[in-house]
């Protein structure tokens, strides 16, 4: 009589499935094809079905062992007939969402104009999401065998009871601990040395400046090699005065950047300091315009929040930013925020310490910016809304992440009847938001006297909606009417959504200007509404768009 080698009884436990686990599979994992912010190729939705395919397998698992508990009965194993009820109801529901999730991606494509289609990544879909689902059971059953062997080995010293739920605590701890801090730290440390590297490199077409006006140039208090691959972009671009005297039609001068780069200073305080001190002895406190510039995780700046100041400023402008991380901005925007928030208040409050020094007759109006993890650094370095008011003549945000204090702030404290996604905050007195100034910043019957701070944020942006809360609650914006890029089909599911939304962010700036986390042309009509310079028509104002937006 043959028996079966242990090899092949092993592989038949791998195959292994519960047909509740099956069931909360097929449920989430039909979900997940479900529209969220962004277009999603078939390889990332793939990607989406196969984690969220694991969480229902895991759901179901533990909602049948829930029900034993309560009806006091051992597992038992499914009849044929049941699996054969899975199997067909999972060929019509899953081809069935498939097919939906393909149209829905059709429908935001379109409505950002997105013309991209991938069929081979399509039809791999399924294939990627089995992969996902299989390696994240494998990796889920390699944790209970850890548990069970903990709990066995505590068993020789303490009670069964103890040792199940201690062995479950160190189980979960050791999981959690490779996790964090040897995968996503092993991660981290890898992609900023491989960004270090990137950064010492200097961008194609970009050459060291001959001006005395820009950091990295004759005379200046940071050498060129400091400044970093973002800083030397910065510093060694952007329009010159006759490009700006074309534009305006009147005589123009070259504007004043200064820039600090990461390896400038280790401490940031002093980077900072060396920044400030750069653009005072290239004369930027002697303009008529001055802009702290918060950069996102890299250092980078973006050229079209600066090139419209410098426009609409007729090159009487002075620009000053500093780089704080090598790590690209969605990456730093998940563990570089105590980096931002330091380099966003040393920069403000050097700056600051000068300008407030300075005869009243004879300071520059004093501007703030900064886009994604750099409207986060720029807005710690104020406490709220009167402070903003009383030490700045213009503040504009742009794709401001959810955990923003003052963002969440002015947005969960909003008038009654403002939706999320378009708050008015005090009546509009003093803060405001919109998704394209051109269309209005609402609300528009009040006044805007002053100082003016102005939020610009997309519908469709991941990184204004996303947040862990997205797991388990319904935020407001979902709940809303949609905004004019975001498909009315979306909706909240608890852990879909989550997952959905955390799929979009690396991908945020992959859709065409004015979707997503893409802000350009947008930048002409927030500065205008900003800075409230004279003289430019509307004609103007669509020439700087035409000028500032990438060409495609």
């Amino acid at each position: 009589m043959s028996h079966p080698s242990p090899g092949s009884a092993k592989g038949r436990r791998l195959l292994q499935f519960t047909l509740p686990g099956c069931w909360g599979a097929l449920v989430l994992a039909c979900l997940s094809f479900t529209p969220s912010l962004l277009p999603r190729g078939g390889v990332l939705q793939g990607l989406i079905c196969g984690i969220t395919a694991a969480i229902g397998y895991g759901l179901g698992v533990l909602a049948a062992y829930v029900w034993r508990a309560f009806a006091d009965r051992d597992a038992r194993s499914a009849s044929r007939r049941s699996w054969l009820v899975l199997l067909v109801s999972a060929a019509v529901l899953f081809g069935l969402s498939f097919g939906l999730g393909q149209y829905w991606q059709h429908e935001i494509r379109a409505l950002m104009g997105v013309t991209d289609y991938d069929v081979v990544t399509a039809v791999a879909c399924p294939f990627v999401a089995a992969v996902v689902f299989w390696l994240l059971l494998l990796a889920g059953r390699g944790l209970r065998r850890l548990y069970h062997w903990a709990a066995e080995l505590l068993g020789r010293w303490i009670g069964p009871r103890a040792a199940r739920v201690v062995g479950w605590l160190l189980a979960a701890g050791l999981a959690w601990s490779a996790v964090s801090g040897l995968l996503l730290g092993g991660f981290v440390n890898a992609a900023n040395e491989a960004f270090s590297v990137r950064d010492s490199q200097t961008p194609e077409g970009v050459h060291q400046p001959t001006s005395t006006l820009r950091s990295g140039g004759p005379g200046s208090l940071v050498p060129w090699d400091s400044l970093g691959r973002q800083g030397r972009a910065f510093t060694g671009s952007g329009p010159t005065a006759q490009d700006i005297g074309a534009f305006t039609h009147h005589p123009a001068q070259e504007p004043v950047r200064a820039y600090a780069g990461l390896t400038t200073s280790d401490d940031t305080e002093t980077r900072a300091a060396r920044a400030v001190a750069d653009l005072q002895r290239a004369g930027g406190f002697e303009r008529e315009n001055l802009l702290v510039m918060t950069t996102t995780g890299s250092g980078w700046v973006d050229p079209a929040a600066v090139d419209s100041f410098e426009y609409l400023g007729g090159g009487d402008s002075a620009t000053v930013a500093m780089q704080y991380s090598y790590l690209p901005s969605w990456l730093s925007y998940l563990v570089d925020q105590s980096k931002a928030r330091a380099a966003g208040r040393e920069l403000f409050d050097a700056v600051y310490d000068v300008w407030s020094k300075l005869p009243q007759d004879r300071r520059p109006r004093l501007f703030v910016a900064g886009e994604s993890l750099g409207s986060f650094g720029g807005e710690t370095a104020f406490s709220g809304e009167y402070d903003l008011r009383n030490r700045t003549a213009g503040t504009l945000f742009a794709g401001p992440p959810n955990f923003n204090t003052l963002f969440r702030e002015f947005s969960d404290q909003r008038d009654a009847g403002s939706p999320e996604i378009e708050p008015v905050y005090k009546e509009g007195r003093t803060v405001r938001f919109t998704d394209d100034p051109v269309t209005g910043m609402p609300p528009a019957d009040r006044p805007w006297d002053g100082t003016r701070v102005l939020y610009l944020m997309h519908p469709s942006d991941p990184i204004v909606w996303w947040s862990p809360r997205l797991a388990f609650s319904e935020p407001d914006w979902i709940g809303e009417a949609p905004g004019s890029d975001v498909l009315e089909g979306m909706v909240w599911m608890p852990l879909v959504t989550f997952w959905q939304v955390t799929a979009d962010l690396p991908f945020s700036t992959g859709v065409p200007d004015g979707h997503g986390h893409t802000y350009k042309a947008e930048y002409v009509d927030g500065w205008n509404a900003v800075m409230r310079p004279t003289g430019f028509t509307a004609q103007d104002l669509e020439r700087l768009r035409d000028i500032v937006r990438p060409q495609s």
